[in-house]
């Protein structure tokens, strides 16, 4: 049986006999009832510039290593440190401190965009792709790192982190454009001016940041149960329709703190085995939908989307470099905006958007082979829409966890499940360098050689 928009947290449809004007301002206002401004904006940042490096390196793939080279390279390079960082590092990161690993963060992708930028057109594309990798370093350990620290904050932290992501897709691919194409400063300049980005983490933790939940905890070296912020919701309990809204973005009732005995106690590896077995219970549930939607996505993103090329006349564009970056900013667009509406819609069925981003993957690509597209605008609609679709599944994932997960081992859970998006775009890098090349060259035997056309920045 069908459930209701109040039953379910949803907000109803307008018109429907459950829904008014009233009602509509009383349950966003539970929402954001009590909310810390600082905090959201804090996290807000963290999200942004934390992965708008990672979204402007992606952007520029394709000047910086031309039409010879697979854009699927720039993608293992961006993503593959990153990766093996949120592999590993979730089981002792904890003992270095929030602040040291601000600094680590903001210096090591700073050196990153400087090598990328001041590394001349001519020079081997493998200096360039060593900036690609400390950039990478420090967006792996950074995600997983904020994540973590969400637990401190309450749930609203971890909706303006996702907002905040996927805001950086929207500005480093927007940024790119803007800079590139409007302003013509150039790929050098672009890059030069983005290494500046990351100055704005300092801030944000050492000047914006209340610190007083992380002061409060003990310096210890195990992850620990925190307790839940207060909801803010007493005032309106007896409302039963203002309750269920503000569920919509995360449950608010008190979460029960796992009675299994912690690792609190036990040497390094009973500690190590642990944290094994709590990883394996969230494969399922949380990290194979993540794991898909990216393989998806980002086979669409750096394998197909750089053969989605039509001729000029019948374009917006004047060159066929402006294709891919006009993807790339379609796509974070329609990120940013499925990132940015969990305080008001939830998913929970993971799988669902997964299979729909899989069913882009092969339209796109059998469009590439066979041209039955007939406008670059539906090509547009279609990259959009994977982009909500792959925002979706990532906030909606931590926001399970958030709700599912005992609060004594949701920062490491939250943290652990950050290895899915990286390892399916690690997939995705491999894949996409195979189906680039054969995808172009098929083009090429069969009279549209656009897609050779592109020369490095």
């Amino acid at each position: 049986m069908s459930r209701s928009p109040a039953s379910s947290g949803l907000l109803p449809m307008p018109g429907s006999p459950s829904s008014s004007w009233t009602l509509y301002r009383a349950r966003l206002a539970s929402v954001f009832r009590n909310v810390d401004a600082p905090v959201l904006a804090a996290f807000w940042l963290f999200g942004l510039i934390n992965n708008v490096l990672y979204v402007i390196i992606l952007s520029a793939a394709q000047d910086l290593v031309g039409s010879d080279v697979p854009k699927g390279l720039v993608l293992l390079a961006d993503v593959v440190p990153s990766f093996l960082t949120k592999l590993v590092a979730p089981y002792f990161i904890h003992k270095v401190p929030y602040w040291l690993r601000i600094i680590i963060f903001a210096s090591s992708s700073s050196l990153g965009m400087f090598m990328i930028a001041l590394t001349p057109p001519d020079k081997s594309v493998g200096i360039k792709m060593t900036g690609v990798i400390f950039a990478s370093l420090s967006s792996g350990a950074g995600e997983l790192s904020f994540l973590g620290l969400t637990h401190y904050y309450g749930h609203m932290s971890l909706a303006a982190w996702g907002s905040g992501t996927g805001a950086a897709g929207l500005v480093g691919s927007g940024l790119y454009v803007l800079f590139t194409d409007w302003f013509g400063f150039g790929v050098r300049n672009s890059l030069v001016i983005s290494a500046y980005l990351p100055i704005i983490m300092l801030i944000s933790f050492f000047l914006i940041l209340p610190r007083g939940p992380l002061r409060q905890c003990k310096k210890a070296e195990e992850y620990e149960a925190v307790p839940d912020r207060d909801s803010g919701l007493d005032e309106i309990e007896d409302d039963p329709h203002i309750v269920n809204a503000a569920s919509s973005l995360l449950s608010t009732e008190t979460t029960v703190v796992s009675t299994y005995p912690t690792a609190g106690g036990a040497n390094g590896f009973s500690k190590f085995r642990t944290n094994i077995r709590r990883a394996k219970l969230l494969f399922f549930p949380y990290m194979l939908p993540l794991l898909l939607v990216y393989v998806a996505e980002y086979t669409i993103n750096q394998g197909v989307s750089p053969t989605l090329l039509f001729p000029l006349k019948f374009s917006p564009f004047n060159e066929y470099r402006d294709f891919y970056p006009m993807y790339g900013f379609l796509y974070q667009l329609g990120v940013f905006i499925s990132r940015s509406s969990i305080a008001f819609v939830r998913i929970r069925h993971l799988y669902f958007p997964s299979f729909l981003q899989m069913g882009n993957l092969i339209l796109l690509t059998l469009h590439a082979f066979l041209a039955f597209i007939p406008s670059v605008y539906v090509i547009f609609i279609i990259i959009f829409w994977e982009g909500l679709l792959g925002g979706v599944v990532y906030v909606n994932t931590f926001a399970e966890i958030m709700q599912n997960v005992p609060t004594s081992e949701r920062e490491f859970s939250l943290g652990a499940t950050s290895v899915s998006d990286s390892a399916g775009i690690c997939i995705a890098g491999f894949i996409s360098m195979a189906v680039e090349v054969r995808l172009c060259n098929w083009q090429v035997q069969h009279g549209r050689d656009w897609c050779k056309r592109i020369e490095v920045g």
